[in-house]
């Protein structure tokens, strides 16, 4: 179907365009460069905190939220004041209801067309092991900047006349146009456990009460597509600095089976092109994209390397399959790089997640991370924030909470500053 086949393909290429990386600083390193290298504890109070989503506030803040666990468990706030420096303060007072979540919360700012603005947490019900599930969706609305939060509401759970069972509900979110003008419509993308990708839009009435339309399978016409390869957890990224009029989709392609897949509308999700295959600089998992000042995409992502020359040629052999991660990467690129499916202009590791046996960072990495919180801040800075095993810090005996159970490292939330003047300087001495 794509013309290829299982696994590893002979001439599946390596990514050809520059990696920055940000790991381990060089021992010539300019000082105004040296924050590049430095990772910020948001969170390390557990032996695994997972899956975090930012928002960037009016006053500057950024607020984070993620679970207490993989995917499932409490959802905690951390607030940086200082544009991710340090996260020292919590929401006060968060809804009784977010003990209880069951997926990893996403945040979206919605800006209405009266000058209104509104922050929305969304949280979805997937089936655990072992675990109830109501189905369908929750979602929680703050109108005072994050300070307080309604309690969850439920949508198309079991006992509705639509029931779905959501994986990362919200994936993405985005703001519709009608006759070349935004309004008050927005987008919601999410997939179920068959890789069923639907979208459901969200609006508000008069009364300021809020509705999603009946969940309806998008990609319906690339029904083999989605089996094929796995596509979930899609994001949705704008054209034009995210005010154009055409919408392209990054699909995590979770069978490991093809490169990332794009996908593009120019009718506002009305219908879509065929997927095609994204270039190999940016293969992976949960891809969050963000425009900087410039015009470029900072675009974050797991990594999912699949050349077997690559895989041969850098001794990886702490990984036992077909594929390695290169763990936390971001892209630089444009929105023309995606349409014209070009590499890009580089890719940057952020941070090293260690595997068990590594003592030092290396070129394979845990791949349990990703998922990240992106904001831009004025000045051009991205604070980027996501979950790992950052150091080689052993948990305290009987304290992992995942289902897995096998890893013996904490994972933690930790966040990086990252400004696209400086890494381009320092891409020039590569």
């Amino acid at each position: 179907m794509f013309g290829f086949k299982k696994n590893f393909i002979k001439n599946v290429p390596y990514y050809s365009i520059p990696q920055i990386d940000l790991t381990v600083k060089p021992e010539n390193t300019k000082k105004e460069f040296e924050y590049l290298y430095e990772n910020t504890v948001v969170d390390d109070s557990s032996s695994y905190l997972g899956h975090p989503d930012s928002v960037l506030l009016n006053n500057g803040n950024i607020l984070t939220f993620y679970p207490e666990g993989h995917g499932k468990g409490r959802i905690i706030s951390k607030i940086s004041v200082d544009g991710g420096k340090s996260y020292t303060e919590e929401i006060k007072n968060p809804p009784v209801s977010w003990k209880k979540s069951l997926e990893t919360p996403t945040v979206y700012r919605l800006k209405f067309s009266d000058g209104k603005e509104k922050l929305i947490l969304i949280s979805g019900n997937p089936k655990w092991p072992k675990i109830p599930t109501p189905g369908g969706f929750n979602c929680s609305i703050s109108d005072d900047e994050g300070e307080t939060w309604s309690e969850f509401k439920l949508f198309y759970d079991n006992n509705s006349d639509y029931p779905v069972i959501p994986v990362v509900s919200m994936a993405s979110l985005t703001q519709l146009k009608e006759n070349g003008k935004f309004v008050d419509k927005w987008m919601g993308l999410f997939h179920n456990s068959k890789f069923e990708n639907f979208k459901t839009i969200l609006t508000f009435d008069e009364n300021g009460d809020y509705h999603w339309s009946k969940p309806e399978k998008y990609l319906k016409k690339y029904r083999k597509y989605e089996k094929y390869a796995g596509i979930c957890e899609v994001e949705a990224v704008r054209s034009d600095m995210g005010m154009g009029d055409e919408i392209c989709l990054i699909a995590r392609c979770n069978k490991k089976r093809c490169t990332s897949l794009l996908i593009f509308s120019k009718d506002e999700g009305k219908t879509w092109s065929t997927p095609v295959e994204a270039p190999v600089s940016l293969n992976g998992e949960r891809h969050k994209a963000d425009y900087t000042p410039d015009g470029r995409l900072f675009i974050t992502f797991r990594s999912i390397e699949r050349n077997k020359e690559a895989y041969k040629k850098n001794n990886v052999e702490a990984v036992k399959r077909n594929w390695y991660s290169e763990g936390w990467v971001a892209w630089v690129g444009t929105f023309d790089d995606l349409k014209n499916n070009k590499e890009g202009q580089y890719r940057i590791k952020v941070a090293h997640t260690y595997l068990d046996n590594q003592d030092a960072p290396q070129l394979a990495a845990n791949g349990d991370t990703g998922y990240c919180g992106n904001v831009v801040l004025p000045d051009g800075t991205v604070v980027t924030s996501s979950y790992g095993i950052f150091s080689t810090e052993k948990k305290e005996k009987g304290t992992y909470n995942t289902d897995k159970g096998k890893q013996k490292r904490k994972t933690s939330i930790v966040s990086k500053r990252i400004n696209l003047k400086d890494t381009d300087e320092i891409l020039k001495t590569l």
